[in-house]
C-alpha cells in the first residue's frame, strides 16, 4: 500500500537514465565475471613426483609411506600434538602406552587440548589409510628434468597407462595430473609432444573417456600468449580425440614475477587467466622458482618470505571471488631422519631419538607454514613428500576442528535470521557471510575433519541442504516449505 506521505522529487523524467542502464550493465558484467568461490571440491594439497617415477600404486603408496612415518615418530596421539604444537599440547601427560592414551584423551571433553589431540591423531591416521593422496602431479618439469625425446616419449605413455589402471583399479587419487614444461620457446615443442603422448594414451586406454578430477599444470608463465597457446592446444585435443569442448582444463603456476605484475605495471594474473579463454582453473604459488625470480638468496627461499606473503596476497585480492582457485607452494625440508638402519641391523636409541626429532622440526615447519595459509583463506599447498601428509592433514584438521564450534554457532544464528527476514518478505542481501560460513563445513567434511553428521549436528542444516551448496538455495528451499 503506497504511503501518501512519502513524498519524492525524482520524477521518472528526470531520473538519468542513460547512467543508470550503463550502471545495471557494468553490475551484470561483475556479477558474470565474479560469480563467486565455485562449488567444485578443491583438494587440501597436491603431491607432485617425478614422471619416471609414478606407477598406479603411487598413491596408495604415498599413504603407506606416511603412515610408517606415524608408527616410527608419532604412534600416540601427545607425541603427534607435541610435534605439530597443537594448542595444549604442552599441558598433556606423557603416554604410557599409545592405545591407552588414545582412549583416554578420545573422552576428554570437546573442545579440551586432549580431545584435539586424540581427534587429529585418529583422524589423520584414517585418513592417511582411506585417502592419503587427494591431488598427485606426474611431474614432466623440476622433479623429472631434461631427458632424451626418446625416454620422455615412454615415461609419458607409461605414466597415462599407469593413470587408467589406478582408474580401473579403483586406486587413483581423486584429483591426478601432470605438470609439462613451460612453454618458452625452448621447451614448448617438448612440452605440447608430451602433453599429447600423455591425453591421448589416456583417453584411448579409458574408452574415450578422460578420467574426473584430471588436472594440468602449466609452469613459469610469463606472458598471455602461453596459456592462450595451451588452451588452443586443448582445444584441438578435444576436437581430434572427440571430447566435450572445455573438457580440458588447467592450473598456472605463478613461479615469476611477471605473472604477479607486468610489463605495464599493472596485475598481471587477470589477464593471464583470460587469456587461457576460461580453461584455467586454478593459480599456484612455486615458491622457490619465485623467490629465486626475486633474486633471493637460496638460503632464504621459503614461504614464510616476506615476497611470498605479496605473491599470496596480490594471487588473493585480483582473483577472489572468480572461478579460479589458490594454492600455496610448498615446504623444502623434508622431515625425513638423518640415520639409515644398515641392512640387517637396526639403528641405536639415540640414532632413533635423532631422526624423531628431524622428523618434528620437518612437521613442526610444514604445519607452521599450512596454518599460516588457512588463517590468509588459501586451503591448498604442495607436498614434495609423502612424510610430509602427517602435517598437512594434522594442521587442516586442527584448524576445522577448533573452529567448528564456533562456526556452527554463528552459523545457526545467521541462519535463523536470514530465515525469519525472508519469510517475513524483507530483502535479505547478505548472502555472502551465510555462504562463507556454509564453505567452511563444506571444506572440512571434504577433507574428512568432520563427518557429514557432525556438520548436520553442528551447522543446522540438514544433509539435502547441505549437498544444495548454495546458502541461497538453502533459503528458498526453507521459504517454499513454511
Amino acid at each position: 500500500m503506497e504511503n501518501a506521505r512519502v513524498k519524492t522529487s525524482l520524477t521518472p523524467e528526470r531520473l538519468p537514465r542513460a547512467v543508470l542502464s550503463r550502471l545495471a550493465e557494468a553490475n551484470r558484467v561483475f556479477a558474470a565475471a565474479f560469480p563467486g568461490e565455485p562449488e567444485r571440491r578443491q583438494p587440501v594439497h597436491t603431491l607432485y613426483g617425478g614422471a619416471h617415477l609414478f606407477e598406479a600404486q603411487s598413491a596408495v603408496r604415498a599413504g603407506e609411506i606416511a603412515l610408517e612415518a606415524m608408527r616410527l615418530h608419532a604412534p600416540d596421539p601427545v607425541t603427534f600434538a607435541r610435534a605439530l604444537g597443537l594448542a595444549g599440547s604442552e599441558t598433556l601427560a606423557d603416554a604410557a602406552d599409545a592405545a591407552g592414551a588414545a582412549g583416554a584423551l578420545a573422552a576428554a571433553p570437546r573442545g579440551s587440548a586432549g580431545w584435539l589431540a586424540a581427534t587429529v591423531h585418529a583422524r589423520v591416521l584414517g585418513k592417511l589409510t582411506r585417502e592419503p593422496v587427494e591431488d598427485y602431479r606426474i611431474d614432466f618439469e623440476d622433479g623429472y628434468g631434461m631427458r632424451p625425446d626418446a625416454e620422455e616419449d615412454a615415461h609419458a605413455v607409461h605414466a597415462a597407462e599407469q593413470v587408467a589402471a589406478a582408474e580401473n583399479e579403483g586406486i587413483r587419487s581423486p584429483f591426478v595430473g601432470l605438470r609439462i614444461k613451460p612453454l618458452t620457446e625452448e621447451m614448448r615443442i617438448r612440452s605440447v609432444r608430451t602433453l599429447d603422448l600423455f591425453v591421448t594414451t589416456l583417453v584411448t586406454r579409458l574408452g574415450g573417456k578422460l578420467p574426473r578430477g584430471l588436472v594440468i599444470t602449466l609452469p613459469k608463465v610469463t606472458v598471455p600468449e602461453q596459456p592462450e597457446a595451451l588452451a588452443a592446444v586443448l582445444a584441438a585435443l578435444e576436437g581430434a580425440l572427440g571430447l566435450a569442448d572445455g573438457s580440458l582444463r588447467f592450473e598456472m603456476m605463478v613461479e615469476t614475477t611477471a605473472s604477479v605484475i607486468g610489463p605495464d605495471g599493472k596485475v598481471a594474473l587477470p589477464g593471464l587467466v583470460a587469456a587461457a579463454g576460461g580453461r584455467c582453473t586454478g593459480a599456484h604459488l612455486g615458491t622457490y622458482d619465485y623467490t629465486t625470480s626475486n633474486s633471493i638468496a637460496p638460503a632464504h627461499q621459503h614461504l614464510g618470505h616476506p615476497s611470498c606473503e605479496f605473491a599470496r596476497q596480490v594471487m588473493k585480492v585480483s582473483l577472489a571471488g572468480t572461478e579460479v582457485l589458490i594454492s600455496d607452494g610448498s615446504t623444502i625440508v623434508m622431515p625425513l631422519g638423518p640415520h639409515r638402519a644398515p641392512e640387517g641391523g637396526a639403528l641405536s636409541e639415540a640414532q632413533r631419538a635423532e631422526n624423531r626429532a628431524a622428523v618434528h622440526r620437518g612437521w613442526r615447519l610444514s604445519y607452521g607454514h599450512v596454518h599460516h595459509a588457512l588463517v590468509d583463506g588459501i586451503y591448498q599447498g604442495w607436498d614434495l613428500h609423502p612424510a610430509q601428509l602427517p602435517a598437512r592433514y594434522g594442521a587442516v584438521y586442527a584448524f576445522f576442528l577448533e573452529g567448528i564450534e564456533a562456526a556452527g554457532g554463528r552459523l545457526r544464528a545467521f541462519l535463523q535470521r536470514a530465515t525469519e527476514a525472508t519469510l517475513l518478505g524483507d530483502v535479505f542481501d547478505d548472502v555472502a557471510t551465510g555462504q562463507a560460513l556454509l564453505n567452511y563445513f563444506l571444506r572440512a567434511v571434504a577433507c574428512g575433519a568432520i563427518t557429514e553428521e557432525e556438520a548436520e549436528a553442528l551447522s543446522g542444516l540438514r544433509a539435502e541442504e547441505l549437498q544444495m551448496r548454495q546458502f541461497a538455495r538453502i533459503l528458498q528451499g526453507r521459504r517454499s516449505k513454511a
